[in-house]
């Protein structure tokens, strides 16, 4: 089914690539993109780093699963589509997200929400449905 592996390539486990950190207890209000970024590039050995990643996973799924229900029910059509076999691990999606956020500072003060579907709308765009159908 197309939400299991939607979720399974967005659940996103620890990003191993990347350097790790150490998330506090206010990164897990997730006020901004900064927030989710630390929780999602937490270092698994640190006192809060598993309960992070964790936090991580759920958050990115269940705000991804809520967009598509959204945007498949919406005039205004979806903001990303995934692809119906997945093209990359959820490691790896997961570290380009925080790569992504990283690229450009102004990226961490924003919303959440807003930057993640932002980085997935460029990852995933959606096609443009052909002319004459």
């Amino acid at each position: 089914m197309k939400l299991a592996r939607i979720a399974a390539m967005l659940a996103l486990p620890a990003v191993l690539s990347l350097p790790a950190h150490a998330a506090t207890e206010a990164n897990f209000a997730v006020q901004t993109t900064g927030d989710l970024v630390e929780l999602c590039a937490a270092d698994p050995k640190e006192a809060m780093g598993t309960a992070a990643l964790n936090f991580c996973h759920g958050f990115v799924v269940g705000a991804v699963r809520v967009q598509q229900v959204r945007g498949e029910a919406s005039k205004r059509g979806r903001m990303f589509c995934l692809p119906e076999q997945p093209t990359m691990s959820r490691d790896t999606a997961i570290a380009d997200f925080v790569t992504w956020a990283r690229a450009v500072p102004a990226r961490l003060a924003a919303k959440p929400f807003d930057s993640m579907f932002q980085f997935l709308g460029a990852k995933f765009p959606c096609s443009a449905p052909k002319k004459g159908m």
